[in-house]
């Protein structure tokens, strides 16, 4: 977390108010509601969204503004809201090691939550006219599920191409980091090129961060053992589709065997992530993702240098090196 430190050093007064502002964006009548998002306050993560979007602001304008507050609750209430609808969907009954609101309150009111919050982002955004800002979270939030059905509907029949997997980590994951360097510029130079410049980086951003996940799937880089969770749930991640891109007939037939029919089987499991490592699935994938990161740093080069641009550095390099 020593990093996560440093990253927020140059906004750590901004982020400070930004949780008492978030905290009065959740607040409802209904005190059950209070009770639950108390509980989701208090095991909050990193927040490395809102800092993107804090950091951005400060990179082009050295200061931000009411919007930025606005935008990092927006971007928070909506990451908040997906992340309670996925424990649903997923049938999840942790979330950073704690309990799911599923888990303690169940379905129904896990759902009736995550609209809760989902509704209270776009209203923040309205309340002071911020269209522009709205139309960016908009965008986001229809790109993350049309990626999340897009993955679904493949999965079934295992034919995911490199390019078709690209656009769907791109929707269901990168969309919403971009959202938060765009909102982040739009907040404070709306209107202007920088707007789709920091979307851009924000999106190359979340392709390496995505990826990344990928790579823990199969115990990569000093992580711990392999999970294989991934392949239990037949999501086809770019190692894997990189080992069956280069695999003969016979190989081919029996990886999508594995995943299809046997990827509750222990044994079987490791027997593919041992075939993936084998055929160079995790270095392709590596090498991906640190074009995907040098891509995002190149767009910050031609900023001068600051601490913002520094801590953006960090967020960046921190992405493809975190250990979890």
């Amino acid at each position: 977390m020593k990093i996560v430190s440093q990253i927020r050093e140059p906004i750590e007064e901004e982020m400070e108010l930004f949780e008492e502002k978030f905290l009065k964006s959740m607040s409802s009548k209904v005190a059950l509601f209070n009770r639950i998002t108390y509980y989701i306050v208090n095991r909050k993560g990193k927040q490395m969204r809102p800092m993107f979007v804090f950091l951005t602001a400060k990179l082009l304008n050295g200061k931000v503004n009411d919007r930025t507050y606005t935008g990092a609750s927006i971007i928070e209430l909506i990451h908040t809201a997906s992340l309670v609808h996925d424990d649903v969907v997923d049938d999840s009954n942790k979330r950073r090691g704690f309990f799911s609101i599923n888990a303690l309150w169940k379905n129904k009111i896990a759902v009736l939550v995550g609209d809760f919050l989902f509704s209270k982002g776009l209203l923040v955004s309205l309340e002071n006219k911020d269209y522009d800002l709205l139309h960016i979270i908009s965008n986001a939030v229809r790109d993350m599920s049309e990626g999340e059905l897009l993955q679904i509907e493949k999965a079934r029949l295992l034919d995911i191409t490199e390019e078709v997997y690209y656009d769907i980590i791109r929707q269901k994951t990168a969309t919403l980091i971009a959202a938060c360097c765009s909102m982040g510029a739009c907040s404070v130079k709306p209107d202007s090129d920088e707007v789709e410049t920091f979307r851009k980086f924000g999106e190359l951003c979340g392709m390496a961060f995505q990826i990344k996940d990928d790579l823990f799937d199969y115990g990569a880089e000093k992580i711990g053992k392999p999970t294989g969770i991934d392949i239990k749930e037949q999501k086809m991640t770019l190692p894997l589709i990189y080992a069956l891109n280069h695999s003969d007939k016979e190989r081919k037939k029996w990886l999508i065997n594995s995943i299809k029919n046997h990827n509750k089987n222990k044994k079987r499991v490791k027997e593919v992530i041992s075939y993936v490592k084998e055929k160079g699935g995790l270095d392709y994938a590596v090498t991906k993702m640190l074009e995907f990161k040098d891509e995002a740093l190149a767009i910050l080069d031609n900023y001068p240098d600051s601490e913002y641009k520094s801590a953006l550095t960090l967020m960046v390099n921190y992405v493809v090196d975190r250990k979890k």
